[in-house]
């Protein structure tokens, strides 16, 4: 039997982890590592057009699956197109391991072609970023790469030259026990026993959940009813936490709507569970706060702290449930129902307002009615902007939906790259990419990724012809807009052009019909939907230390905009407010 090459044994490697696929464009340096991938049964090479998207791919793979992806690229300016997706992935917790393939190692520091020193490159994108500079280094390098892709969810990144990746693997290596997933952390009984008392001695106590909360739903459910808190949201807690919710107060930050915001600012005591919310001008200062988190590196790093509690969430609620006592007052709770739902509807005003008459197309209208026809355990990425927005207010979670996005990394054109990611999964699911025509323009050549493998990915593109958050963010400035307007092609007759189903909608009534059909279609399908540049959004509270970052305005011409089906489940929760 012929002796493995490092390539070889790198992907046989890749394999036992878990990885299924490797995304990336071939490359000279590369070209051992694709040949292994193409010989080894167990792993696919994903052919994508830009190794943008093949990060952001991993990323949403890794996401949707919770376990480890890998993606890679040539050397110098291939494996550079890696790093805007990594550091998605990486700010999303995301275990990911990139390939960096690299010049040949007798060339390194002589200022060879093409040459890059990715090891030092990624280092600020990543827990892990090495160079594989003898084949005695294989396998403990890629082990440890792994361990900490997986143990610190985030990102990996190895360097490996091309000449080193074609020489023959060490004899008689040994065979890894590799770790593909995490344990479970409890909180030390001291912090237990300092958050009991201050639950207790708290009457009104405020839940404001984040990603950290996957996993723990009917755990949090538990503890608010015991405690009668309302719970609020973030946006990433959003698809963990707001379904099957009567506590349900809404999102607070810059896309928030409801009672969230009131709810935390109104307590004696909010705790924070699982949550690494960035804008601490929505969070109070003037409250006692506790901050739960997997990650001790994040405990107060957004706010002052009363306790920092080091733990999974669900472990923590385990251990808090059976001791704190349970609360009979819940009058708190249910003023902030009252508020959530009182903040509903007067928002949904503007929504419903002639919407189905309305040309251009309200963008409000397109994400509701895109939420009522998509499957049930459908799974959305949704771009950068204002779909953003829509996204947060419309699409319904349900416990089985997956609402994954750019959130923390805030990246244009990462829908339907993570649409690739996410389908790759499992066809038989439906994705759906909330696409804006700045941001899928700018990735628009991994359409043809789609096409290529027949992916049955549904794009909804909201074309108003311009980037309409950075607009806003000139608004907020007091600046006219300049350089936002787009000048774009009939998307649908581009998709058509490309072999794919396409369909171009300019009047509301058009709209559910040709959503439909794309759903309908077996393959890759988009939907160019015209829509109004005019409709934006503001949160509900707004301050001058708001803005900072962000596009807020109180101009007239700024629409509130609906919350879709978020008014029925507030109209739900006040069923269980006592009546005078």
């Amino acid at each position: 039997m012929a002796r493995q090459n490092v390539a070889e044994q790198f992907v046989d490697i890749l394999v036992r982890a878990g990885v299924r696929r490797l995304y990336g464009v071939v490359g000279d340096s590369l070209n051992p590592v694709v040949d292994a991938v193409r010989r080894n049964a167990a792993i696919d090479w994903i052919h994508v057009r830009h190794e943008e998207t093949a990060a952001f791919a991993a990323g949403a793979e890794a996401q949707i699956t919770g376990k480890l992806a890998a993606c890679a690229g040539s050397c110098g300016p291939g494996n550079l197109h890696l790093i805007n997706g990594l550091y998605d992935a990486h700010r999303s917790m995301a275990p990911v391991l990139a390939l960096a393939s690299q010049i040949p190692s007798s060339e390194i520091g002589l200022g060879y072609f093409q040459e890059t020193h990715p090891d030092q490159l990624f280092r600020e994108c990543s827990h892990y970023s090495e160079l594989i500079s003898h084949p005695q280094q294989m396998p403990r390098l890629l082990q440890t790469a792994i361990q900490h892709a997986v143990g610190q969810r985030g990102v990996s990144v190895v360097a490996l030259p091309g000449n080193i990746a074609a020489e023959p693997a060490p004899e008689k290596a040994a065979e890894l026990a590799l770790v593909t997933s995490r344990p479970s952390v409890r909180p030390g009984d001291a912090e237990i026993d300092a958050l009991v008392r201050m639950i207790d001695e708290a009457d009104k106590v405020t839940l404001f959940c984040g990603s950290g909360t996957a996993g723990a739903h009917a755990e949090v459910m538990e503890f608010a009813g015991k405690i009668k808190s309302p719970v609020g949201h973030a946006l990433r807690g959003k698809e963990w936490i707001q379904y099957d919710n009567p506590y349900d107060v809404g999102m607070s930050g810059l896309l928030g709507y409801g009672a969230a915001y009131e709810a935390t600012h109104e307590c004696d005591l909010l705790i924070l569970l699982g949550t690494d919310f960035p804008y601490n001008a929505f969070l109070p200062d003037d409250v006692r706060i506790v901050q739960v988190d997997v990650r001790p590196e994040v405990l107060g790093r957004r706010s002052r702290l009363d306790l920092a509690v080091w733990g999974d969430v669900r472990e923590t609620l385990r251990c808090l449930v059976p001791r704190v006592r349970t609360k009979e007052n819940r009058r708190f709770l249910d003023r902030m129902l009252k508020k959530h739902a009182d903040a509903l509807e007067g928002v949904v005003k503007a929504y419903t307002r002639k919407v189905e008459k309305h040309v251009p197309i309200h963008p409000e209208y397109v994400a509701s009615v895109l939420d009522e026809i998509a499957d049930e355990d459908a799974v959305f990425t949704v771009d950068t902007g204002m779909c953003n927005v829509w996204a947060a207010r419309y699409i319904s979670p349900n416990g089985r939906r997956r609402v994954i996005g750019s959130f923390s990394h805030g990246s244009m054109a990462n829908a339907l790259p993570m649409a690739i990611g996410a389908q790759f999964t499992d066809r038989g699911r439906q994705v759906v990419s909330m696409s804006g025509d700045g941001g899928f323009a700018m990735l628009m050549g991994d359409f043809l990724t789609l096409v290529q493998y027949d992916l049955p990915v549904k794009i909804v593109l909201f074309n108003n012809s311009a980037l309409s958050m950075v607009e806003l963010e000139m608004l907020v400035a007091g600046l006219p807009s300049y350089g936002t307007t787009n000048t774009n092609p009939d998307f649908a007759a581009v998709a058509r052009a490309c072999g794919a189903f396409g369909l171009r909608v300019e009047k509301p009534r058009h709209l559910a019909g040709a959503l439909r059909d794309a759903f309908k279609h077996p393959g890759p399908a988009l939907v160019d939907v015209v829509t109004d540049p005019n409709a934006l959004s503001i949160p509900p509270k707004i301050s001058a230390d708001m803005v900072t970052g962000f596009a807020l305005s109180a101009s007239k011409m700024v629409l509130d905009g609906g919350v879709g089906r978020m008014v029925q489940l507030a109209r739900s929760n006040l069923r269980n407010v006592p009546r005078p």
